[in-house]
């Protein structure tokens, strides 16, 4: 009998990630009909990100998506995974999750990252320079404000339809990001990019200095991560290979391309350093068969004390991918005899109605 990973909400980042040879409009609608399918799965929610001028990514406009990906579905949280901060005005992004919770009452997340444009003629057009996410601290205030009508920065504006509505708020920890979400008593979204160590160690720090607030009243961290299942351990692993290729790709050539077939990237003659990084790329992330990744995420979990799990997985083999989440509900959907852990809420939240795995 297959092992059950402890009762524990997951969610579903997707980045809307182009494939070889085939149109950014494709990966768009994708996305919507991926979400449809996470609903199925019972997944608690579905996000979505925010890339400028990147050729393998066509998710650039979150809000815009979340609200598609809103429309198409009935129940699943829907939201930002996350809004760039320093590459808008608080007050246009108050306003956007504002038309968004008022459309979709009690669906809607507001996930904020801290990231500028990846280089520099980005940040240019977007009106910006690096040090933008330094402000990141005072902009967040400034937009959380918008909701409870007692922003400060300019006290004669009103966020309209966002005054008054509780959209829950989380922060994607990059840099300081786990210091400003202890501070403004937010729910933390981190990721083991850096390594587990350092995650835990963030973490730590995180529900040390955290302040309850009106959005949490205790801390609340959402680990992030690939997860990647299969009938075998070596077809989990070939799930990895294009995403992989694609961030070796990117420290090498600067700037992530479309998703390439894990066949012409193993045929690939790399340099020493395209290897290396690729080899690295590889490293530190969930996968294996159904037993063999239940046992990793419940180590994880345990070590984390992870409150939920955001699995962002993306391979050019879209249908091995969509196999892998279907497979993954199955180990994480809880036993009709034990409810999950109670997923973060807010008193507009409505806890989503779980449709059968199918």
């Amino acid at each position: 009998m297959t092992a059950r990973v402890r009762s524990t909400p997951f969610s579903v980042l997707d980045r809307s990630r182009t494939r070889q040879g085939r149109e950014h409009g494709e990966a768009l609608r994708d996305t919507v009909a991926f979400a449809r399918l996470a609903e199925e799965l019972a997944f608690h929610r579905f996000w979505v990100s925010e890339h400028h001028s990147v050729p393998g990514v066509a998710g650039s406009a979150p809000t815009v998506l979340a609200a598609a990906v809103a429309a198409a579905t009935r129940h699943i949280r829907v939201g930002t995974g996350g809004v760039m901060l320093p590459n808008h005005q608080p007050l246009v992004v108050a306003e956007q999750f504002g038309v968004l919770a008022s459309l979709f009452p009690g669906r809607i997340d507001m996930g904020l990252g801290r990231s500028v444009g990846f280089t520099d003629g980005i940040r240019r057009a977007l009106g910006r320079d690096k040090e933008a996410a330094d402000g990141f601290g005072e902009q967040l205030v400034e937009l959380l404000g918008y909701f409870t009508g007692e922003q400060q920065a300019h006290p004669e504006v009103h966020a309209r339809p966002a005054e008054g509505l509780r959209v829950p708020a989380f922060v994607l920890a990059t840099g300081a990001g786990a210091e400003i979400a202890a501070r403004a008593g937010l729910p933390l979204v981190i990721a083991a990019a850096a390594g587990e160590a350092r995650m835990v160690e963030a973490i730590e720090r995180y529900r040390a200095a955290f302040r309850p607030s009106a959005q949490a009243s205790e801390p609340y961290v959402v680990v992030a991560g690939t997860v990647a299942v299969a009938e075998t351990t070596e077809q989990a692993r070939r799930l990895l290979i294009s995403e992989a290729w694609s961030a070796a790709y990117s420290r090498t050539h600067g700037v992530f391309p479309p998703l390439e077939p894990t066949e012409a990237i193993e045929a690939r003659a790399m340099t020493d350093r395209e290897r290396a990084l690729y080899e690295q790329s590889m490293r530190g992330h969930v996968h294996g068969t159904a037993d063999e990744v239940a046992t990793a995420l419940d180590g994880l979990i345990a070590r984390t004390e992870a409150d939920e799990v955001l699995v962002t997985t993306s391979s050019y083999d879209r249908e091995g991918m969509l196999d892998s989440y279907r497979r993954l509900a199955r180990l994480v959907q809880p036993s009709p005899t034990e409810p999950a852990r109670g997923a973060i809420s807010t008193p507009s939240a409505v806890s989503p109605s779980l449709t059968p795995l199918r």
